[in-house]
């Protein structure tokens, strides 16, 4: 969307027409402390997606400062994001690879069986 500022925009014109907001994690916890800002700074919110509870690699490269409570996130206090983001933890795990972690794929997934997913989209499926 272009940062918190841009989609408040989007969250604004969305207002104007009874349209709720559900903020999508997509690209890992950096992401995640800008859409609990989002999430907890407009008024047409519907819910604010998070992929369980962050996963372990994720909580540990922001060291656990996104909490929630009774299935809701709770905002932090903390300035900026209010995460404290672990550069020894991202460091050791640099990503060495030429892909994103999502990538688009010709086909879509197919719904009637299970999928085997890598980094996002399905790897090649056996023959029907």
């Amino acid at each position: 969307m272009g940062g918190i500022w841009e989609a408040k925009k989007i969250a604004a014109m969305a207002e104007i027409f009874n349209a709720e907001m559900a903020p999508h994690l997509y690209a890992g916890p950096v992401e995640w402390a800008a859409n609990v800002h989002l999430s907890a700074s407009i008024p047409n919110l519907l819910i604010a997606e998070t992929i369980e509870t962050g996963g372990s690699f994720h909580q540990k490269l922001i060291r656990n400062s996104i909490r929630w409570e009774e299935g809701y996130i709770l905002p932090p206090e903390s300035p900026g994001l209010g995460i404290e983001f672990d550069e020894d933890v991202a460091r050791a795990h640099a990503y060495t690879g030429n892909l994103l972690h999502l990538q688009m794929q010709e086909a879509p997934c197919d719904y009637s069986r299970p999928n085997i997913f890598e980094g996002g989209a399905p790897a090649t499926m056996p023959p029907r």
